[in-house]
């Protein structure tokens, strides 16, 4: 199989091109989507923190240890 080299020049244009291809989103999504991946974070710590807790007490109910 043959190497395809590009030189550093041209690579750097080819990446510029593909940048400026890409929609960037504005502030007023980007301050959306981290409000929503904090609120999901959040959400999913208290999930996790209540599991934690119910099989802690089924444990400690069942074989009599922890705590």
């Amino acid at each position: 199989m043959a190497s395809k080299t590009t030189n550093p020049f041209t690579f750097l244009q080819q990446v510029r091109a593909e940048t400026a291809k890409v929609t960037w989103p504005s502030r007023r999504e980007t301050m959306i989507s981290t409000a929503m991946v904090l609120a999901f974070a959040a959400l999913a710590m208290l999930f996790f923190f209540a599991a934690d807790q119910v099989m802690a007490f089924g444990v400690e109910l069942i074989l009599g240890i922890g705590r």
